[in-house]
């Protein structure tokens, strides 16, 4: 999607797609440096060592612990975390708009914590974490008391086992988004909210999904009378964004929609 935004637009660049062992990090970055790029994303498992090798984070990476596009200027290397950013452009894209309202979120890993992240920046009031007990407990913990601490926005930790608890924290919330993986092709079949009578009628249920596009949690949703939206465009908008970063003008997105998102 990014070519065909270089080609729509008329921009001199090109993106291409590299392997580099994370062992071998350093060195790539200084090939990339040499090649004059203008930057570059990364995937896991790099992306948390790319925290390190970066001269500057943006407030989201720092907290979130987490870089997936880097902006080279004059040699100095700027990560950013823009999963965040994609997914609150996709609800906005919805027509959702959770600021200043509660959130349930449903996850510990890398993509709960950069949407708990950009949303507590962005404006949400109260955010409810459910993490499984286990290694990464500790990690959402301090996740919720960082949060707590550097922003307006009221985050509690909860166990997500604990299904009454989670029945309690959707009671009054407006937006429920699922970021597991349960639901996830191949496994359909399954959902993250154990009984569909959790889900009211004013809630809105988001899943970061999108393949299947209607995983089941949706479709418990939409039986309940509840509007849903998958994940596909959390994938296009944090892609806009790193193109905003790398070319400082805004993805075609209209014409990207129409091109591989349709």
């Amino acid at each position: 999607m990014h070519n065909k935004a270089f080609q729509l637009l008329g921009l001199d660049y090109a993106y291409l797609c590299f392997e580099a062992k994370e062992a071998d990090m350093e060195e790539a970055i200084k090939s990339l440096k040499f090649l004059n790029a203008r930057g570059f994303n990364c995937t896991m498992p790099v992306k948390i060592r790319m925290c390190e090798l970066a001269d500057r984070l943006s407030p989201a990476a720092e907290i979130i612990g987490a870089v997936n596009t880097v902006v080279i200027e004059d040699g100095v290397l700027t990560g950013h975390n823009t999963d965040g950013i994609g997914y609150m452009a996709a609800l906005r894209e919805a027509s959702v708009d959770v600021i200043g309202k509660k959130m349930v979120l449903l996850g510990g890993g890398g993509a709960a914590t950069a949407i708990a992240v950009q949303a507590a920046l962005d404006g949400v009031s109260q955010l409810s974490l459910f993490n499984r007990r286990g290694r990464s407990w500790q990690r959402a913990q301090k996740l919720a008391d960082t949060l707590n601490d550097r922003t307006g926005c009221r985050v509690s930790l909860f166990d997500i086992a604990d299904s009454s608890t989670l029945k309690k924290e959707l009671a009054d919330s407006y937006l429920l988004t699922n970021a597991t993986p349960v639901g996830m092709a191949p496994d359909t079949g399954v959902s993250p909210v154990p009984d569909v009578t959790m889900l009211h009628e004013e809630l809105i249920v988001s899943d970061v999904i999108y393949n299947p596009r209607r995983t089941k949690l949706m479709e418990d949703a939409q039986s309940r009378g509840c509007r849903t939206c998958n994940g596909l465009y959390m994938l296009l908008y944090q892609g806009a964004e790193a193109f905003r970063l790398w070319t400082g003008c805004d993805m075609p997105v209209e014409e990207i929609k129409a091109e591989f998102f349709c």
